[in-house]
């Protein structure tokens, strides 16, 4: 029998759902009433109404245009949701189009006295700002905000490039009650359809027919003519066509919530993405666009902007020439034409797989896009002799590329085949080595592109640990302060890491953060080695001295070994999780610490030495801990062999950090002699 009490609520919420007005501007004294989300009271907002139409509109002057109307209703519980009040809608340009926003009408609704107060949200509240050469930004900010008000925003946005359809999102990061959205699409334009997520999603398909009006204006007589009087004719002809129209109707759609370690929420978000396959316009031939990997290669490599730049080589051959001459050895050639790129261009901070301004104008002026850095690279490893080739890559932020589609990599690195295995460079980054690539590129796979257009897939994930080793030295006092000194090795991806936030920051503003790190810390006589030497692994050093590090009661004195290095919570809190877990890249930890004991104290009691392991060979953990009359040796080490745990490992992935952390956070006790 059904729990009568769940069974209400849902009863509940059916009944506002179906007796809801979703006319813009007909809220409800029940809507500003409700206190939290009955179905998710965690919830610091949620959209009450979503709702979304695209679709294609003729233009007399321009063609076919896409239109996407929205709107959107919003409840706001707390302070902590009024984020949501903010509204950003992200507006494509290129050198002769843009996007443009029209139609933006929008009110926040507060309940005031038992009454519906609105307020109207001004033109002097509405932002446009240049994001990018790419990107323009409309934003705006909701005006009265406060706990309980519910925002209202809808407007329209029209877009010459009908080619690039906005994914339909149907989850966030907030619960939402009612979901409404709408795709059109003439005869005229085929589209695939590619759905991802955990939530059931099936539209309603079905054909309408429709029909565009030209209207045609024509002038007769005037000068010259047997009528000296200049008559204008109108006319008018209709095209009738078939278009297809599928529309998605959902409620209750649960929030999907950020959690540790995953790649992009977005891979795991419920949504529709349609990606064009072709076009067939009346009188025209066909035009097709990408339908598999081989098309979408086909298209990348054949573009001007991609395989015509990475067979430019004329404006380098001297320099490489003279950099090269009198090294044959193919791993230092390698290296060689790898640094010197990274210290003659600088990234400008443009993703892309393909060229803005083009190689020879970014090896001019020293500074260019993802794609430029990276072809010029290749090319100019191919001139000297070595397999080199492309690879397409989707970051991070871009997403998972599940289906064939050109949208899904914006980004390009090199890679190079030697006698000893394939070698993956990026140059964007100049602290970046072979096989060490910035964290933004370690996504899944990526695609090599050859000579002859073919390609194949490669991980991007590193195959070697990152390693971290730590020394400490601890000398505890009998009032639980401790001081001493620590140092810490860093390698591979842990020390690229390193290179990014050090060098890339103040130094007072780095010892500020370490310090609030570990909370209390008072750090002296720091310094680093090797923060440009990248073939050698960064040294960290520093003195420390720190309060409050242990328990004094009567004579015994309570502490862990890790003082302020222990782990304190477990990342993974989820009862169940749905996607894979997501570390990047391997690592391995290994801490080194001994402790000298204060004057007339003795061990009375330590945690026991214990290893356990994850399976597959994913992770593992060691703890070994030893004594004298006066010391204590601790060694701790901590891998994760993988960069991608299986979701159905959670359970005890999660386990096996709970373990973890309850025996770092396990206690040494002290006595009196």
């Amino acid at each position: 029998m059904k729990n009568p009490a769940i069974l209400l609520v849902v009863l509940f919420v059916c009944q506002i759902t179906t007796s809801q007005n979703y006319k813009f501007g007909k809220i409800s004294k029940e809507e500003l009433q409700e206190k939290f989300n009955p179905l998710d009271s965690s919830a610091t907002a949620t959209y009450l109404y979503k709702y979304r139409k695209t679709f294609f509109e003729y233009n007399q002057n321009t063609g076919f245009e896409l239109i996407t109307e929205v709107h959107e209703r919003v409840k706001i519980y707390n302070q902590e949701g009024f984020d949501y009040a903010t509204k950003a809608i992200s507006l494509y340009k290129s050198s002769s189009s843009q996007e443009k926003v029209t139609a933006l009408k929008a009110y926040t609704y507060n309940l005031t006295d038992g009454k519906i107060e609105d307020t109207k949200l001004k033109k002097n509240g509405v932002f446009k700002t240049e994001k990018s050469r790419y990107r323009n930004e409309t934003k705006f900010t909701m005006p009265n905000i406060k706990p309980g008000a519910i925002v209202e925003y809808k407007y329209r946005v029209t877009s010459p490039f009908y080619q690039n359809i906005d994914e339909f999102q149907f989850q966030h990061a907030i619960p939402i009650k009612k979901l409404e959205a709408e795709f059109q699409t003439p005869e005229y334009y085929n589209f695939k359809v590619n759905m991802k997520g955990f939530l059931p999603i099936t539209p309603k398909t079905e054909k309408r027919r429709d029909n565009i009006t030209f209207r045609n204006k024509t002038r007769s007589g005037g000068e010259g003519s047997v009528n000296p009087i200049t008559t204008t004719t109108y006319s008018s002809s209709n095209l009738e066509f078939t278009k297809s129209v599928s529309t998605y109707n959902l409620e209750n759609i649960p929030a999907l919530k950020e959690e540790p370690y995953v790649n992009n929420i977005d891979n795991y978000r419920s949504s529709v993405k349609y990606e064009l396959s072709y076009v067939k316009l009346p009188d025209t031939p066909i035009k097709y666009y990408s339908t598999t990997w081989e098309d979408v290669v086909e298209t990348i490599y054949k573009s001007s902007n991609f395989g015509t730049e990475l067979k430019k080589s004329g404006y380098y051959e001297d320099d490489i020439d003279a950099l090269i001459s009198t090294v044959s050895d193919p791993e230092i050639r390698m290296a060689l034409i790898f640094n010197f790129v990274k210290s003659k261009v600088k990234w400008n901070e443009y993703y892309g797989k393909y060229t803005n301004d083009g190689v020879k104008k970014a090896y001019k002026e020293q500074v260019g896009n993802v794609a430029e850095i990276n072809l010029m690279l290749t090319s100019m490893l191919r001139y000297a002799g070595l397999n080199a080739n492309p690879v397409l890559v989707s970051t991070r932020d871009n997403g998972i590329p599940i289906f064939p589609t050109r949208e899904g990599y914006n980004y390009v690195i090199s890679c190079v085949e030697l006698p000893t295995g394939k070698v993956l460079l990026d140059a964007t980054n100049k602290y970046s080595s072979p096989n060490i690539l910035p964290y933004r590129a370690l996504n899944w796979e990526g695609r090599i592109i050859k000579k002859s257009g073919t390609s194949s897939l490669i991980s991007l994930y590193p195959n070697e640990n990152s390693k971290t080793t730590t020394l400490m030295l601890v000398n505890l006092s009998e009032d639980g302060s401790i001081e001493g000194s620590r140092r810490s090795v860093k390698t591979n991806h842990s020390a690229l890491s390193y290179r990014n936030r050090y060098n890339n920051s103040d130094e007072n503003d780095f010892l500020e953060k370490l310090e609030n790190k570990y909370d209390g810390l008072e750090i002296s006589d720091f310094k680093v080695n090797n923060l440009v030497e990248l073939t050698k692994p960064i040294i960290e050093i520093y003195k420390f001295a720190i309060d409050n590090q242990a328990d004094i009661i009567g004579d015994k004195i309570y502490f862990s070994p890790l003082f302020f290095l222990k782990s304190k919570e477990n990342p993974f809190k989820l009862e169940k999780r749905e996607f894979p877990v997501d570390f990047g890249y391997p690592s391995t930890s290994l801490s080194r610490v001994t402790i000298n004991l204060p004057e007339g104290y003795k061990v009375e009691s330590l945690p026991k030495v214990e290893a356990f392991a994850l399976p597959e060979n994913f992770g593992l953990f060691k703890y070994n801990i030893s004594y004298n009359e006066s010391t204590i040796q601790l060694v701790i080490e901590t891998r994760i062999n993988s960069s991608i745990i299986p979701s159905f490992h959670y359970d005890t992935l999660k386990a096996y950090f709970n373990k973890l952390i309850e025996k770092e956070n396990e206690q040494i006790v002290l006595t009196k002699k």
